[in-house]
């Protein structure tokens, strides 16, 4: 049984950062494209990033070199790295894997079939 755990949201004032982390069990990060999406209050979920098998990673044009994605093999987890944050990135984020493919062929939510329960990222002016 897949099971994604994110982790390392919280609040933080407007130019500040955090470190998302997302564990997963019953699957293995580096064996599929995996990716980080988010979801503000009455908005639809918006793809982040994305990481294939081999480690490519892309990324929004709303994250200008600001976020990082990256992967630990050994501990089985994933990562956001997120740093400058803006009011505007206020947002449940949650990690998305799938078993279709190991390079990244679409930015689309409804590619990926296991979601876990987000974390949430509020930041303040």
């Amino acid at each position: 049984q897949v099971q994604l755990v994110e982790s390392g949201g919280g609040s933080v004032q407007a130019g500040g950062s955090l470190m998302l982390s997302c564990a997963a069990s019953g699957y293995d990060v580096s064996a599929y494209c995996m990716g980080w999406f988010r979801q503000g209050a009455g908005k639809e979920r918006e793809p982040v990033a994305r990481i294939s098998a081999s480690g490519g990673t892309a990324y929004a044009n709303f994250v200008k070199d600001r976020f990082t994605m990256s992967r630990d093999n050994a501990k089985n987890t994933l990562y956001l790295r997120l740093n400058s944050l803006k009011p505007e990135d206020t947002a449940m984020y949650y990690c998305a894997a799938q078993t279709v493919s190991p390079s990244c062929r679409d930015w689309s939510p409804s590619w990926y079939n296991y979601w876990g329960q987000g974390t949430q990222v509020t930041v303040s002016s």
